[in-house]
């Protein structure tokens, strides 16, 4: 397919689909367990509706949002995802550089296959950072003592991976680690010229990590060092003294992504967290999870305004970007959108996904007769459903649950 062709993300999705072997198109693509929660994370906005406001005048519409002190041209964020090098050489550069083009932000992952240098060089001022816990506390330590020098402001910490999921995809494709593909997906990749160059080009077999590289022999294959990073990740045994142990050595903004409890936000914002994006990690994780824009309003009620609250998981649209900030969002963030670009058309397919959701945004403000962002708000709203509620208290130390007990509504 042309990338002239493009119209939607559903487009780009096609597209990578068409470029990719099966076993990584399914990593970008898929969700956990029963994919439920994959699927809720796009049925949930259709629960709204965006009320139109006419005889008004748009004729100057801006999208521009102030983040941390820094100002951006749209409300939305690349998220990190590890490992891209396997659908794209270099993808994390590129996505670096059409955040930078787009003045957006992203979140540059500690499980890239590119340097994050490599990313700085590209996007200056756009990169956060994103970390894992770690298991040794020294390992996450001196990697966040890394970001620092490197000049970052914003460090990134995903919560919401204390175990290794069940993603039956990735279990069917033969996914593992060290990376051994099935003579079916030898067969597959043959069929996928366009990868298959780009993937033997880069070396073939697992890609490179290289944030984890210095902590293993000098020498090591990408494999040692993907194994080392298991050994680190994921950190079952994380808690909130490991948030207090980052909040102490971060200097900067300190972000919580994948929070879905208003109570570990309220936690968050009492230990000085500067932010959270509330997420279920695309559906990726726990498949009956709720979907953040379910938690959205009950969160936004319970912290008020102590802290930027920021969304991700399931956006497509520019109009479900609009819904999230009605709820509450300041901010949205996109994964497979940007990823499926970047697979398919590299640098292109990244600006093209950016593109997409701009326009859309902008349009639909426009349709709803708002010309800022700062107008967006809940009476901007129709909701088809009442909203979920959580249908008891945490019980206290030695208690039993008590699940008739109400929290209340969103």
């Amino acid at each position: 397919m042309n990338i002239d062709k493009i119209v939607t993300i559903d487009d780009l999705r096609a597209a990578a689909r068409r470029r990719l072997p099966l076993i990584a198109f399914d990593f970008i693509d898929g969700g956990v367990e029963s994919e439920t929660c994959l699927a809720r994370n796009r049925q949930t906005f259709q629960d709204y509706r965006l009320l139109p406001r006419y005889f008004v005048d748009i004729s100057e519409r801006s999208q521009k949002t102030t983040l941390f002190g820094v100002t951006y041209d749209s409300p939305l964020g690349i998220c990190p995802t590890g490992i891209s090098g396997l659908w794209r050489p270099g993808a994390d550069e590129m996505l670096a550089q059409a955040a930078a083009e787009a003045n957006i932000v992203f979140a540059f992952p500690c499980a890239s296959n590119s340097r994050v240098e490599d990313g700085l060089a590209r996007a200056p001022d756009n990169l956060w950072y994103q970390l894992y816990s770690t298991r040794e506390r020294a390992v996450g330590q001196r990697l966040v003592g890394r970001i620092a020098d490197l000049g970052f402001k914003t460090l990134v910490l995903t919560a919401d991976v204390p175990i290794v999921p069940k993603r039956e995809r990735n279990l069917r494709n033969g996914f593992t680690r060290p990376l051994k593909f099935k003579m079916s997906t030898v067969i597959d990749g043959l069929s996928r010229p366009g990868w298959l160059m780009d993937y033997l080009k880069a070396g073939g077999g697992t890609p490179m990590m290289p944030a984890w590289q210095s902590y293993v022999k000098e020498g090591a294959t990408p494999d040692q060092v993907a194994d080392f990073f298991g050994t680190q990740t994921p950190a079952s045994e994380q808690t909130w003294a490991d948030v207090e142990h980052y909040r102490r050595i971060w200097p900067g903004n300190l972000v919580i992504k994948g929070l879905l409890h208003p109570q570990d936000a309220v936690r968050a914002a009492d230990l000085g967290i500067d932010g959270i994006i509330v997420s279920n990690h695309g559906g990726r994780q726990l498949d009956m999870a709720p979907t953040p824009i379910d938690m959205l309003p009950l969160i936004r009620a319970t912290v008020g305004e102590k802290m930027v609250l920021m969304v991700d998981s399931g956006i497509r649209r520019g109009s479900d970007i609009l819904i999230a900030m009605c709820l509450g969002a300041q901010f949205a963030f996109i994964g497979r959108p940007t990823l499926y670009g970047v697979a398919a058309f590299g640098l292109p397919g990244a600006k093209k996904a950016i593109e997409i959701l701009r326009k859309e945004i902008d349009v639909n403000l426009g349709q709803m007769g708002r010309t800022s962002l700062a107008e967006l708000g809940p009476h901007c709203l129709m909701q088809r459903e009442p909203p979920f509620r959580i249908m008891g208290e945490e019980p206290a130390a030695g208690e039993a649950a008590a699940p008739s007990r109400k929290i209340g509504h969103a």
